[in-house]
């Protein structure tokens, strides 16, 4: 069993940055897969960025160059730091463990980017 739990989002103008951080307990970190996704209202979730045990990393489309993943394992904790937020960024990020069939979430943090 896993359990993730995301802080860092908030309000930002477009063109500003955030941290999310995705701190986990209970089970083996550093052999879980890590991503983020994102739901913005009225959508379907949307992967966002991964990054796999080995530290392999992949990201949308929609968020290259701009955004990045990063783990420490030490801490047990995934990052995404947002840089140049446009207003399509807004929504709800969620923090997603991976590893064999086991699924995990956390509860989310809303990030609302304004013009």
């Amino acid at each position: 069993q896993v359990q993730l739990v995301e802080s860092g989002g908030g309000l930002v103008q477009a063109g500003g940055s955030l941290r999310l951080s995705c701190a986990a307990s209970g089970s083996i970190f550093a052999n879980y897969g890590m991503g983020w996704y994102r739901q913005a209202p009225g959508k379907q979730r949307e992967l966002v960025a991964t990054i796999a045990s080995g530290g392999s990393t992949n990201y949308a489309d929609s968020v290259k160059g701009r955004f990045t993943i990063s783990r420490d394992n030490a801490e047990n904790t995934v990052y995404l730091q947002m840089n140049s937020l446009k207003p399509e960024d807004t929504a709800v990020y969620y923090c997603n463990a991976h590893y064999l069939w086991r699924v995990y979430w956390g509860q989310g943090t809303q990030v609302t980017v304004s013009s």
